[in-house]
């Protein structure tokens, strides 16, 4: 969904929380959504959305709409598609580096223009690093469908796999929201993805670190 239409239920400051929402609020190592919000002859940018209280917020730079005013609001899409290019793409190099290596992902960002992920990797061996990237893409390059659905938590902790996290477990709720991609990576995530990975292209490593004992980091982005 890039177009929409909701209700203001809340103006705070140069912010904004809808009635609903297309905008991707920033969280889980991705920025948020920016794009345009529309109402009478104003239209106003969406420079970031966020989580609050009462809802996702949109902060605006322009005029604000009233409490009560229906809107219409629209994502930048070449932005949301890149994030959720990129998105997809680490899923399935996440997965990759887990089945060759063992490593865990102990943080992640991924902005329009670029992402870093880290490894709990202990040693750093660029050649395995690279080895790794091309299998992605070997596999992003293939046919693999990624489907959304939705488990109970406590059935998703129990199956193997399904924490990609080093130290972090999902959401203490109820029910969790599941990204499979088909054939390759199964776990809980709340974010955007393509529909299928060969929508991705191709992971190209822009530069590897190594942060610290047992973390080494590894800036990329997605071509074309």
């Amino acid at each position: 969904m890039r177009v929409f239409s909701a209700e203001v239920v809340e103006v705070s400051g140069d912010a904004v929380v809808l009635d609903r929402t297309a905008f991707h609020p920033r969280g889980g190592g991705l920025v948020s959504d920016v794009g345009f919000l529309r109402f009478g002859d104003v239209v106003s940018r969406v420079v970031e959305a966020f989580f609050t209280d009462g809802g996702v917020a949109h902060r605006l730079e322009g005029g604000l709409p009233r409490v009560g005013e229906v809107v219409e609001g629209e994502v930048d899409w070449e932005k949301r598609y890149r994030i959720m290019r990129m998105h997809t793409g680490l899923h399935v190099l996440a997965a990759t580096m887990v089945e060759k290596t063992g490593a865990l992902i102990t943080g992640n960002n991924i902005s329009y223009d670029g992402g870093r992920v880290d490894f709990s990797l202990e040693a750093f061996d660029r050649g395995v690093i690279e080895e790794v990237v091309e299998e992605t893409n070997r596999r992003l390059a293939v046919d693999h469908p990624v489907r959304v659905y939705y488990l109970e938590r406590e059935k998703v902790l129990s199956m193997p796999g399904m924490v990609k996290l080093a130290n972090r477990l999902p959401p203490d709720v109820p029910v969790l929201r599941i990204v499979e991609i088909e054939g390759l990576d199964v776990q809980a995530d709340g974010g955007p993805h393509v529909r299928n990975t060969v929508e991705v292209g191709r992971i190209m490593v822009v530069k590897l670190e190594n942060k610290g004992k047992a973390n080494r980091r590894l800036y990329f982005t997605v071509s074309p």
